[in-house]
């Protein structure tokens, strides 16, 4: 091969480049569309006529899919251009949309179709791993965190915008109008599934048309090749990656990642029966004002995004930081521990009349919905009340910890690693944030109706004590490959 032929086929890149140069904007260009693709990849659908048991099988679906193929992609992208895993999860997420619009047209199986639909989608999202081990090769030890947070709030902004789309497109109804050529209801379930499949073309063709590989070192100083073979795969060259990962302080990591997403998974799960047996709310109600609760936590969480990227970079670094969230969230799960002496209305039964048998009746021949925690929960007659003040105190505090752990835990995950390719390494992270929401729904269900929310926060506050505990026993470990080899002097 000429060296005329050799230059066309190698891209220098330099870490930090000048804003003007070409393989600078080249490369932001290619992180923001990982920023689109991970909003996109977040943007939830939810189908408020399902039962609560039928709900929490779709959800199971999409996180154990997504726990599945997360690896598969990143092993993909550690071998391919990462432009081949991205294509394909789209692809597969936006057929998963299409089905789900169609979901509701066989007379029959309605509910298999959507589950399948949501299964589809799920494995589509697997491609997290690559847009996390994507940004982590494509930008410098500095420019790190302040890309992650945007990845974070991006996935922040997907999961708001989703359930508040589909809220502004209820106006359409649940039977909407029929477009009989292509034999599609377009309701207020479909629409948000056939937008986001015309949002997904719109990606790939990003993917497909402007993605470009990029890598460069943790320094972002020296100059990384990348070559392209005439089967276009890629080829880093790279001295460094030679050298061992530590592989202690990458299992801890994914240990105080999986706690981080189990113990959000059970505040998602649990504050819709909470407060139907807490405060005595109708479903509807527990369902709008924890929609609401939830929308605000993620507006929170983009605002903590923005401080944590000052706070890490220029002020503490990474470990204090992700140390303080965990704290956040040990401090708003133990402000929700029961006290006091007034306890919750049981449903069903005036404990001072002692009519429980003809309320029951009542109850059961009326239109009224009935409120307050279930005589079946035995615990309800001895345990405490939660106060509203101690679940808006909670939520405002989970609003805080929880965006600071999960940026800053997946953040020193990519800088341990460091510069060797991750595309496995954020498989098996993303698997296990998966496998995090599938089993924290599952617990806080099962520990939560038998023994009650003393015992179930109970269990939470000394989880997360533990997860402490690993943090600072192993404090010394948890430092970016490039500093833990003595090469680049930089505050984590």
């Amino acid at each position: 091969m000429s060296q005329s032929d050799e230059s066309d086929e190698t891209t220098s890149l330099l870490g930090d480049g000048d804003p003007q140069d070409e393989d600078y904007k080249s490369r932001w260009r290619s992180i923001r569309i990982m920023y689109f693709t991970m909003f996109l990849s977040s943007v939830g659908k939810v189908d408020h006529s399902a039962t609560t048991s039928y709900l929490g099988w779709v959800v199971a679906a999409f996180s154990l899919c997504q726990m599945v193929a997360s690896p598969i992609f990143g092993l993909w992208s550690n071998y391919r251009p990462r432009r081949e895993p991205l294509a394909c999860s789209i692809f597969i997420n936006l057929f998963g949309n299409i089905y789900y619009a169609y979901a509701y047209l066989p007379t029959s199986n309605n509910k298999l179709h959507v589950l399948l639909a949501r299964a589809f989608t799920g494995f589509g999202a697997g491609n997290v791993a690559v847009l996390r081990s994507y940004v982590a090769g494509a930008t410098s030890l500095k420019e790190r965190t302040n890309a992650m947070a945007n990845m974070s709030a991006s996935q922040a902004l997907g999961f708001i915008l989703g359930p508040a789309l589909q809220a502004c497109l209820s106006f359409i109804g649940e039977r909407g109008v029929t477009v009989k050529f292509i034999e599609l209801e377009l309701n207020m379930y479909t629409v948000p599934a056939l937008l986001a499949a015309v949002c997904g073309l719109i990606n790939m063709l990003l993917v497909l048309i402007v993605l470009r590989e990029h890598h460069i070192d943790d320094d972002g100083k020296r100059v990384l090749t990348i070559n392209y073979t005439s089967e276009d795969t890629v080829d880093v060259i790279d001295e460094e990656s030679e050298e061992a990962v530590d592989n202690v302080a990458v299992l801890t990591s994914n240990v105080l990642f999986f706690i981080v997403m189990f113990i959000f998974a059970i505040y998602e799960t649990i504050t819709t029966p909470l407060t139907m047996d807490m405060f005595a709310w109708t479903k509807r109600e527990a369902v709008l004002y924890n929609g609401v609760i939830i929308c605000l936590i993620g507006c929170e969480s983009i605002l903590v995004f923005l401080v944590v990227k000052v706070a890490s970079q220029r002020l503490f670094g990474d470990r204090p930081v992700l140390l303080t969230g965990l704290a956040i969230i040990f401090c708003g799960f133990f402000v929700l521990l029961p006290w006091g002496d007034s306890y919750p209305k049981i449903r069903w039964a005036d404990i001072k009349n002692n009519t429980l048998v003809s309320q029951m009746y009542e109850a059961s021949n009326s239109s009224v919905e009935p409120t307050g925690c279930p005589y079946e929960q035995t615990w309800c007659q001895y345990t405490p009340a939660i106060h509203l003040a101690q679940f808006i105190t909670c939520a405002f505090l989970i609003g805080m910890g929880y965006p600071t752990s999960n940026v800053m835990s997946y953040t020193l995950f990519s800088k341990i690693v460091g510069p060797k390719p991750q595309g496995v390494y954020m498989g098996w992270l993303t698997a296990s944030g998966s496998g995090a929401r599938t089993l924290g729904p599952v617990f806080v269900s099962q520990v939560y109706t038998l023994l009650g929310p003393r015992w179930a926060f109970g269990i939470i506050c000394g989880l997360m004590l533990g997860a402490i505990s690993l943090l600072v026993g192993l404090y010394h470990r948890l430092i970016a490959y490039s500093i833990r080899l003595g090469r680049l002097i930089h505050r984590i």
